[in-house]
Order: C-alpha cells, then structure tokens, then sequence
C-alpha cells in the first residue's frame, strides 16, 4: 500500500483528514511540549479545548491540576500556565493535569475522530515518527499555529517528523511538504535553535518573563521515547505496552486497533 505524508497548519486543517489520515499535533511552544514532559513523568493528561471544559474534565478527577493559557493568559483559577518548566520541576504526579491551550489543544481535539491521533514537540519527534510510520498509511503532520501564522518552531517539528517518515519510504502529498522539510533539515541542528530563538514566539515568551519555558525547549531535543497518543479523550503513551497486552502478544491503537 502507498504511504504519504503531508504538513499542514492550524487546527481547522484537521477536519480535512478525519476519515483518512492519522494525525501528528505540534505546538513546540507550549502546549504539546507541556503535555509530553508530563506524560513523561508518569502525569495523567487530559486536554480541553476551553476553561469550562476544563472545569467540567478536573471535576470528574481528583485532586486535579489545572494548567494552561488563553490568549496568552493564564486563566482564572488555573494552578499554572501552559509552561513545560513548571511542570518538568513538580513532583506531585499523581495529580492528573487538565491542559486548556489557545491552539495546542484545540488541535488535538479537532482531530480525535482520526484513525490516530498523537503529539509531538523537539522533545519525542523521532519516537513518534518510528511509532507513527509502523502503524499508517496516511499521516497529516499539523502545527497548531499561532495567531494566524504557522511559526517556525513548529515547521521546524513538523519538518523533523516528516524527514523521519520519507526516510521510512512515504510519499508527499504536495510540493509545500518539500519545502517545508528541504528548508529546515538543510540546517544544522544549532542554527535550527537558534532559528526558533530568533522567532516570535520566543520573543513572546521573554517580553512576558517566561525565558524559563524558551530555555526548557532548547534544552530538550530528542530526548523521550514518550508517544502521546489521544485515546478516549486522554492523552496516553504509547511507547510502553501494557503488560497485559504483551502477555497476549497484542496492542491496541487509537480507535481500537489492535495489531498482532
């Protein structure tokens, strides 16, 4: 079977691939970054696509930590912004996290009817690239964008993940696909960091005092194994079968695909 690939943006896109592709969320700065670290960390992850939502989610959970922004904004009665920093320094795991994001989440959502849906920052791009290109023909790389533009750090993850899978024998979709990967994997590794330094939103994040978040996710490159995977409205890693599905020699998918 013929596999392809193709990059988009903004979290609209995703009702283009609902029936077709699986899809691969990117929001480098914060949100699929935050949810990552805390998975990572043995978090529970719920994501939400507003405050009230949120609330409605952390009132079914115990003890829950409410963390995200709105506009930039922290919303009222939130425990803590959308920062990667903040939650990579907590130790209360236990408490699950409900993630409200002005682009991030709203992606992740819009997509859960794909045949798989799964996020990826700088942090995992190349674990889920391997997960994604074992498991579908179809894949949709999309950045969450931000305030109507598709910023560079999440190009450059979305172009990361796609060289993975042209690696892997996919084909691309559109020319733009090219582009995208040809622009930033041409660079090497420092200059795409210092790309992402030089962008917008990582002029947002030090006129705002939050340097602590930018620094986090240059610090941070291709160092998990985690595979966030959105099954039944939470965000689970992937990468760890359950013991009971080893012991059966089987694993289930988003959508309730099972592989042998």
């Amino acid at each position: 079977m013929k596999r392809s690939l193709i990059i988009d943006c903004f979290p609209e896109s995703a009702e283009r691939y609902l029936s077709t592709h699986a899809i691969v969320a990117i929001d480098v700065i914060r949100a699929t970054t935050t949810a990552t670290t805390a998975l990572a960390l043995g978090r529970r992850v719920l994501p939400a696509r507003t405050t009230d939502e949120a609330s409605i989610i952390a009132a079914t959970l115990s003890h829950p930590l409410l963390a995200g922004e709105l506009g930039g904004n922290t919303p009222y009665g939130f425990d803590l912004t959308n920062s990667p920093a903040q939650i990579a320094s907590r130790t209360d795991v236990e408490r699950p996290m409900v993630l409200v994001s002005s682009s991030g989440t709203q992606l992740i959502l819009t997509a859960a009817e794909c045949p798989g849906v799964y996020l990826a920052c700088l942090r995992n791009y190349a674990a889920v690239a391997a997960y994604v290109g074992r498991r579908h023909s179809q894949v949709a790389i999309i950045g969450a964008g931000t305030r109507g533009q598709f910023r560079r750090e999440d190009q450059i993850g979305c172009a990361l993940v796609a060289e993975r899978l042209l690696a892997a024998g996919y084909e691309p979709e559109n020319q733009q696909t090219l582009q995208y990967v040809a622009r930033w994997t041409s660079m090497s590794a420092d200059a795409r960091l210092e790309a992402i330094r030089g962008g917008r939103s990582a002029d947002y994040l030090r006129r705002s005092g939050q340097d602590e978040d930018l620094e986090f996710v240059l610090a941070h490159v291709d160092d998990l194994e985690t595979v966030p995977a959105l099954v039944d409205l939470e965000l689970r890693d992937q990468s760890v079968r359950p013991a009971a599905m080893m012991s059966a020699g089987q694993e289930s998918l988003p959508g309730g695909t099972r592989l042998e």
